[in-house]
């Protein structure tokens, strides 16, 4: 990563401050990293507080930028005011919403706690949080504000074991997308970041009773440059040349019939052990 240099740097577009939700390990550190190389200070929103503490300690070390540290619930009523008090606090301009709450599993599985979880984490914070910024910022359209969340494949098509997962994944791209348009003339760059599989540890964690099988996976750094780099360039980004090649024959090729079958085809194979 740090041999990631922007076309534009992150400071000079979006200024001195940035906020992560999620990102403690995997692409919300890998997204953390990348800020911090151009020099970006940062606001890094985790529940996992040992883990958040070390890539603090490790960013600021490393990079020389300031960090603080909200050890937070993202399934919290209060979540979206403590962040919104540091943003304003910092004048933080850009923001990136990586957290999910994710399980593999059929839906009848999810019990009503687990349900709300989705819609809080997913849906409900991450909502929030973009319009409470966009209040913040509206009132300055000269300066440029970013905001980027993260989607997946699995949003895409309505795919078996994952359907509260993908739906809420949904959510964000069209959210995204909605507001790349909307926003644009009031100086905010929006991008949805639509990933496949990566190699994270919650990826790996899902895969059955432990089973390392041969599905081939981006690296974080690889969907952070991606995201990163299309910002203020398009409504939304898939990231990695496999998953762009299956995201145009499924969308552009096949029926959406046909897309479904072979999606859910594959996530039935991948967790064959668990059906």
């Amino acid at each position: 990563m740090d041999s990631f240099v922007m076309k534009r740097g992150l400071t000079v577009t979006y200024g001195d401050w940035g906020l992560v939700a999620g990102a403690a390990e995997g692409l919300g550190a890998a997204f953390a990293r990348a800020l911090a190389a151009q020099h970006m200070n940062l606001i890094l929103v985790d529940h996992q507080k040992e883990l958040l503490n070390v890539l603090i300690t490790d960013l600021e070390g490393s990079f020389h930028i300031e960090a603080k540290a909200l050890h937070l619930d993202l399934a919290g009523k209060d979540s979206v005011e403590i962040m919104m008090h540091t943003i304003a606090e910092v004048d933080c301009r850009f923001i990136i919403y990586n957290a999910a709450f994710s399980r593999v599993q059929k839906y009848l599985e999810n019990d009503r706690q687990m349900l709300d979880r989705y819609v809080q984490v997913n849906i409900s914070t991450p909502m929030q949080l973009v319009h409470s910024f966009c209040q913040l910022h509206q009132k300055d359209p000269d300066l440029k504000k970013g905001i980027l969340l993260m989607s997946s494949l699995a949003g895409s098509w309505g795919t078996q074991l994952l359907s509260p997962y993908g739906a809420s994944k949904a959510f964000n791209q069209n959210l995204a997308e909605s507001l790349h348009y909307e926003l644009k003339d009031e100086g905010f760059d929006v991008l949805a970041c639509i990933a496949g599989p990566t190699e994270t540890p919650g990826y790996r964690a899902s895969l059955p009773r432990g089973e390392r099988r041969s599905v081939p996976v981006m690296h974080p750094e690889e969907v952070v440059k991606a995201g990163l780099s299309a910002l203020g360039r398009k409504p939304f980004v898939v990231t990695g040349l496999r998953n762009r090649l299956i995201f145009f024959i499924m969308s552009r090729l096949f029926s959406r019939r046909i897309s479904l079958r072979i999606m859910n085809r594959a996530v039935g194979k991948l967790y064959s052990e668990d059906l």
